[in-house]
């Protein structure tokens, strides 16, 4: 593997990590307060997870090929985990 490829892998490993330390706490905050924003945090964050894993596994299965179909992939489901994020936002209450 290439440095760059070493570099991708770490970088999604942070961002999955941190991605479920946020599903985890939003959870456990759900359960302390039953607040259905954190239902909406706690997806939003498990969204973008989602997207880096499946990104980053799709892009080691077709050796990188098809790059454009695998960033709308990301992107998609990135912004959707986002919107989900923002949106445990508005209705906070």
């Amino acid at each position: 593997m290439l440095v760059v490829e070493y570099l991708y892998v770490a970088a999604t490993a942070i961002l999955v990590i941190s991605g479920l330390t946020m599903v985890g706490m939003a959870i456990k905050a759900y359960l302390q307060t039953t607040r259905r924003a954190m239902i909406h945090v706690s997806l939003g964050f498990g969204l973008i997870a989602a997207a880096a894993i499946a990104t980053a596994i799709s892009a080691f299965i077709t050796d990188f090929q098809g790059v454009r179909s695998l960033l709308l992939v990301n992107n998609g489901l990135s912004s959707l985990g986002f919107i989900l994020v923002v949106y445990s936002l508005i209705i906070y209450d």
